[in-house]
């Protein structure tokens, strides 16, 4: 079987590889047509969704260049700083522009299945060859030339196909898992913003209107918003510092070298709970935390970007250790963990963060004591202890999804070498996933 499979350049495979030479006459817009930079390449082989994060270029510019704009089944590559990340282009981005630090590939379909182009480029020696073939300047860069060159293995198309079905199913039960995981966390976060940002509940009673709740979980709020330094509040609720409910930075027990889990910058989340991975390391210096508590990047760009990590992901009793540049918030009882992870994905504690932040322009960063000028309004035990239940579990399902997907993950980069080579037949990766989804 292997001996009828052959190697191609991907000057070979692909219609078109292409590059936008300049910057020059790229004007910015608010709105238009999305500009797709390196950093939107996402681990996953996906492109970034958070248009938030996207510059744009006028409708009348991009048409001028129709070589930059991307098709469904495109791959985009970064080649100018941290070059060879690369990832398939969706429904989503189909029509985006690719800026001149991105490079466009279009696989030619009569000679090479898209998906398995995908895969090819992850798990073949292409992307070292491309990543060893870089400028050695301070700004490593790729030429067009030079990916042209670089080779992958081209099995017969039926073969192609089934490769690409066989790790497509990994990466679509990964996918679903995410999507999965971002609707849970919508849910609880939309139940913290209606209980204690909008009061919800209260505001329904006070109108004589039925809250939307069971009648024990109704029972358990007022009927009556009072005035407070911090506008309307419910009845019986308190205006408070932050500090006076929620560690900030609490003490945690490691010590100089106690090998521990350490969690990098680079792999906390900007959006969902959980962090990309982390890895056993000496502990030296840096933010301690446990299980339950709540990480957020205090530091530019990391803050505005939304780096954000609920730690569940140590082992009962173990202490973890990340990047000083970390603040942990770790809720006093009766209110739950989850409450400061929701706390700090809202809007107004987002905000009050980043107009906190002092120091020099591209480092600045936000004071860990600062927060004590923050105010919550501070719910009774009984629906804080309800709020815990209601969310636990959703975070729990959360957890378990994430598991699940690195391990998916793992059997994925695991079957891909092996069968972009041609190691492992087909027919036996097929029973390894079968066992893993079943």
């Amino acid at each position: 079987m292997v001996g009828e499979w052959k190697t191609a350049s991907l000057g070979k495979v692909c219609k078109e590889i292409y590059r936008y030479p300049s910057f020059y006459g790229m004007e910015k817009h608010a709105h238009g047509v999305p500009v797709i930079r390196g950093e939107h390449l996402l681990p996953s082989g996906a492109i970034s969704t958070d248009w938030s994060d996207y510059w744009f270029v006028s409708e009348e510019y991009a048409h001028q260049y129709p070589k930059t704009r991307v098709a469904l089944h495109d791959l985009v590559m970064s080649v100018r700083g941290s070059i060879g990340k690369f990832a398939r282009v969706g429904p989503a981005h189909v029509g985006a522009q690719i800026s001149p630090n991105v490079i466009r590939l279009s696989p030619d379909p009569a000679q090479i299945e898209p998906t398995y182009f995908y895969y090819a480029l992850k798990g073949s020696t292409a992307s070292a060859f491309i990543s060893s073939t870089s400028s050695s300047s301070a700004v490593p860069a790729l030429r067009a030339s030079d990916i042209k060159l670089a080779e992958i293995p081209v099995p017969p198309v039926p073969e192609q196909r089934a490769i690409a079905h066989i790790l497509g199913t990994l990466d679509d039960k990964i996918e679903l898992n995410r999507r999965m995981n971002e609707t849970l966390e919508a849910m609880a976060r939309a139940l913290f913003k209606s209980w204690f940002v909008d009061f919800d509940p209260v505001r329904a009673k006070t109108a004589g209107r039925d809250p939307g709740l069971p009648r024990p979980v109704a029972d358990l709020f007022p009927a009556r918003l009072v005035d407070s330094e911090f506008g309307q509040i419910p009845e019986g609720w308190e205006v408070v510092p932050l500090p006076r409910e929620i560690e900030v930075n609490p003490t945690r027990p490691l010590r100089k070298g106690d090998v521990a889990q350490y969690l990098d910058m680079a792999s906390m989340p900007t959006r969902g709970h959980a962090p990309d991975a982390t890895v056993d390391r000496p502990f030296g210096s840096g933010m301690r935390f446990k299980n339950g508590d709540t990480l957020v990047a205090r530091i530019t760009p990391c803050l505005e970007n939304g780096k954000t990590a609920f730690v569940d992901f140590l082992q009962e009793g173990q202490v973890g250790w990340g990047s000083t540049e970390f603040i942990v918030l770790s809720p006093k009882p009766p209110l739950p963990d989850e409450y400061a992870y929701c706390l700090a994905r809202s809007v107004e504690f987002r905000e009050f963060a980043i107009q906190s932040m002092t120091g020099s322009s591209g480092r600045q960063r936000v004071p860990a004591e600062s927060l004590s000028h923050y105010q919550l309004v501070r719910p009774t035990g009984q629906v804080a202890r309800r709020y815990g239940e209601c969310v636990r579990p959703l975070f729990a399902r959360a957890s378990a999804a994430t598991q699940e997907s690195r391990s998916l993950a793992a059997l994925r980069d695991t079957l891909l070498p092996k069968l972009i080579s041609g190691e492992l037949r087909v027919k036996d990766a097929e029973h390894a996933v079968g066992r893993t989804l079943a």
